[in-house]
């Protein structure tokens, strides 16, 4: 892990703007981000003089998913998943449970857990050259932080259903089309197009606006409740399996995984 702050948070004029700072390693989520990613809505959400979260990527990715080096870390010592499992229930539920709005400026690709704080976001404005998807399988790893329910709910199940069980992306004007990101915009024009938003939500009524998240995304806190302790729980299985292990070395060496479902 580098020396860098993984996560920046800059609050002016009621907005905070919180930015995945990774960039070496195309935002990937290592132990310090993880741990950082657990704990920051929590705290902005005790905030009453926000109007709005952005969150965002530094350099050309949003968010790329787990970092490598820290999988390999986890297949060596099991038992760190305590602490990552919990740690992925708390980013998911402080997301949901934080009443001030959040935006996603998805400046780049949005990977497997990426893809979760995409989908966590309420407004979502997406560079067109972009992805997002969820290939946990491809590592051989159950898809537990959040995409396992989070995909149906936003999308519904039928398209749902495949992305999961292959791991494929979508770029950017499906995922408009199939409802999981909300705007698609040229590069050049994606700080407009979110600054228009965050001006809407900086000058609207609060309160209103607060407590409308709280009532929609009810639903969505059950789910999250209902879903998460399992799917944490597979995900530990299947760190342990070898198709895991040779997963995160295919990648590593860039090259296809050869699993034989054991």
């Amino acid at each position: 892990m580098n020396a860098e702050n993984p996560l920046l948070v800059d609050i002016q004029d009621g907005i905070a703007r919180v930015t995945i700072n990774r960039p070496h390693a195309l935002n990937a989520v290592g132990g310090a981000l993880h741990t950082a990613l657990s704990r920051i809505f929590i705290d902005l959400g005790e905030r009453r003089d926000l109007r709005a979260i952005v969150l965002t990527g530094a350099g050309r990715a949003f968010c790329a998913g787990g970092d490598i080096e820290w999988m390999r870390d986890a297949i060596r010592d099991p038992d760190q998943f305590e602490v990552v499992t919990w740690e992925a229930k708390r980013i998911v539920y402080s997301m949901l449970d934080c009443e001030i709005p959040i935006v996603g400026r998805i400046n780049g690709d949005a990977v497997g857990l990426g893809a979760t704080l995409a989908l966590l976001c309420d407004i979502t404005v997406m560079d067109e050259s972009a992805r997002i998807g969820d290939p946990h399988v491809r590592v051989g790893l159950n898809a537990a932080d959040g995409g396992g329910f989070l995909w149906p709910a936003v999308i519904g199940f039928g398209k749902s259903r495949e992305l999961l069980l292959t791991g494929d992306l979508l770029g950017a004007a499906e995922a408009k089309q199939l409802g999981a990101i909300g705007h698609v915009v040229p590069a050049a024009e994606l700080d407009t197009k979110v600054e228009a938003i965050v001006g809407k939500l900086r000058t609207g009524a609060a309160k209103a606006i607060r407590w409308t998240k709280a009532g929609y995304t009810i639903p969505l806190r059950q789910l999250a409740h209902g879903h998460m302790d399992a799917g944490t729980a597979y995900e530990c299985l299947t760190n342990l399996t070898r198709d895991h292990a040779e997963g995160v070395e295919a990648f590593a060496g860039k090259r296809k995984p050869q699993f034989t479902g054991q």
